[in-house]
C-alpha cells in the first residue's frame, strides 16, 4: 500500500463487545506523505513531542484483553493534535518543550483547514461512529484514553508512575485512582502531571459528555513501558483494574434493571 493510500485513521477489533472502548490520541508518529514537504526534523520524530512512546502498545494489549475496540489517528501529533479542540493555539504547534517545529511557522489557513478536515475530523468521526453503533445495540461502554508523559518536562522531574485525568465526572477516575493506590510502590497522579485545563482532555470529554459515559484519560511515565515486559505489566495492571470498574459500574447498573 502506497503512503498515500493509508488511512489516516485505524480501527482494531471494531466489532468488539467488550464495555471498554480505547482511544490512543497520540499513538503514531508518521508524517504522512502529503506533510513530508514541509520538513519535519527527523530527530524530533522520534521524541516525546511527536508521539506517546509505549502508548499504542499498552493500549493494543488492553484492547485484546477486554475485547476493546481500539481506535487511534496514525499521524503524529506534530502535523496535528486530535487532542486538541480545532481552535485551540497547539492544535498544531510551531514549538513543543522550548523545540521550534519549524515545518509549522508560517503555515497557510487552507493548510491548516485541510489536516482539520483530512486528520483530526476523520478521527472525531470514527469514534463518534464507533459510540453511536454501540448505542444502538445498547452495548454498555466506557471511554478510556490511554496516553504516555515523559519522565522530565522542561527540566523539572516528575514523581509518578501514572496520573488519571478526569473532570466533574469522577466515576471511572476514582476506582482506577483507589486500584492504583492499592500498589504501594505507585505513586499515582490525580489530574497530574497534566489536567483538563491543560486542554489534554478534548478527546474524552468530546465524546463521553455527551452520551454520559464513564471516562477517564490514563497517563503512563514513558520510561515505564519503554520495553515489551513494561508494556505487559501495565496492560495487565489496568486490565485487572478496568475489570473491577465495569462489574462496579456496569454490573450494578444492570443489576438495577
Amino acid at each position: 500500500m502506497k503512503d498515500g493510500d493509508r488511512n489516516p485513521v485505524v480501527a482494531e477489533n471494531p466489532e468488539g463487545r467488550g464495555t471498554f472502548v480505547i482511544v490512543c490520541d497520540h499513538a503514531s508518529n508518521r508524517i504522512p506523505e502529503d506533510c513530508k514537504a514541509f520538513g519535519f526534523a527527523e530527530d524530533a520524530l522520534q521524541t516525546h513531542i511527536a508521539w506517546d512512546p509505549g502508548a499504542l502498545q499498552v493500549a493494543r494489549r488492553l484492547s485484546a484483553r477486554l475485547d476493546s475496540t481500539l481506535l487511534w489517528p496514525d499521524v503524529s501529533r506534530l502535523v496535528i493534535d486530535c487532542n486538541r479542540a480545532p481552535d485551540a493555539s497547539s492544535l498544531i504547534v510551531t514549538e513543543s518543550e522550548s523545540r521550534k517545529v519549524e515545518a509549522n511557522h508560517a503555515m497557510s489557513a487552507e493548510e491548516r483547514s485541510r489536516r482539520l478536515n483530512t486528520i483530526h475530523w476523520l478521527y472525531h468521526i470514527a469514534i463518534d461512529s464507533c459510540l453511536a453503533h454501540r448505542q444502538v445495540a445498547r452495548l454498555p461502554t466506557m471511554l478510556v484514553a490511554i496516553h504516555s508523559f515523559t519522565p522530565v518536562y522542561l527540566g523539572k522531574a516528575r514523581p509518578w508512575q501514572v496520573g488519571i485525568v478526569f473532570d466533574e465526572d469522577r466515576r471511572l477516575a476514582d476506582i482506577l485512582i483507589e486500584g492504583l493506590r492499592a500498589d504501594s510502590s505507585l505513586t499515582v497522579g490525580i489530574n497530574e502531571p497534566y489536567s483538563p485545563a491543560d486542554q489534554v482532555y478534548y478527546t474524552v470529554a468530546r465524546h463521553a459528555h455527551s452520551r454520559r459515559l464513564p471516562a477517564a484519560m490514563i497517563e503512563i511515565r514513558n520510561d515505564e513501558i519503554d520495553d515489551e515486559a513494561g508494556q505487559r505489566r501495565w496492560a495487565d495492571r489496568l486490565a485487572a483494574i478496568l475489570a473491577a470498574a465495569e462489574l462496579r459500574l456496569v454490573g450494578a447498573s444492570h443489576a438495577a434493571m
